[in-house]
């Protein structure tokens, strides 16, 4: 138990440095420093459109996919973070759950233009699990790989933020199959193609690298209160 309040501890620890690393960057991230809401639940909602131009409320959650859904099981399921850190890990279903664990509630915005609010997960910041394998100062975006050959990129300063989860539950049971359980990665402040379903890997890079819709005319930085779909 010692040993992993210790290393628990490391994280929280390591994690507070990455936050002051990046908070300059993350202030002047469009969704932060803009004079619109973030996207993120009621509070920021009050005032303004429930939720970015061109998008429709929907209470339904819709399923989009690559056309193939892996059926990943928990015994078999690793995430690999690796690229330019200083300790590269493999984690298996234990281990991920054995990382500080986030509640938070969140709205999803999808570029076919649907959008789901007040949206309940819970699963791990990215920002943890940067800290667990503390990026090298050359490391300026990360590139996520799902099981069903998925990709897509982020810079730190948007992957950093407090919001993006990689999340095993929503609304208090396991994320189902189709939605990319047993984990994917959930972006609020993006749309929502920039979290990677079924996630499998995460390399931290020196340099930007585009991921599947980008390489295919997708916004690199897919900003939905910029209405920012298409490059």
């Amino acid at each position: 138990m010692d040993s992993e309040n210790s290393k628990l501890d490391r994280i929280v620890e390591a994690r507070m440095k990455l936050k002051a690393r990046f908070e300059a960057q993350i202030a002047t991230t469009p969704s932060v420093a803009d004079p619109k809401p973030q996207g993120k639940g009621a509070a920021n909602r009050h005032g303004m459109p429930q939720v970015p131009v061109g998008q429709t409320v929907t209470q339904k959650w819709p399923v989009l996919d690559l056309g193939y859904q892996p059926d990943v099981g928990l015994d078999r399921w690793r995430l690999t973070i690796d690229g330019d850190v200083e300790n590269p890990v493999v984690l298996k279903w234990a281990d991920f759950m054995a990382l500080p664990q986030t509640d938070d509630v969140s709205d999803f915005h999808c570029v076919t233009t649907w959008s789901k609010l007040d949206m309940a997960w819970q699963g791990v910041r990215l920002m943890d699990l940067a800290a667990l394998v503390q990026p090298k100062e050359t490391a300026t975006h990360v590139i996520c790989y799902g099981y069903d050959t998925y990709s897509t990129n982020l810079s730190l300063a948007e992957a950093l933020k407090s919001d993006v989860l990689l999340v095993h539950t929503f609304d208090g049971n396991p994320l189902p199959k189709e939605h990319g359980g047993p984990v994917r990665m959930i972006t609020p402040q993006l749309y929502a193609w920039k979290g990677s379903k079924w996630i499998k890997r995460i390399q931290f890079l020196p340099k930007d690298k585009l991921g599947f819709w980008e390489e295919r005319g997708y916004s690199n930085t897919a900003y939905p209160w910029r209405n920012d779909r298409y490059s």
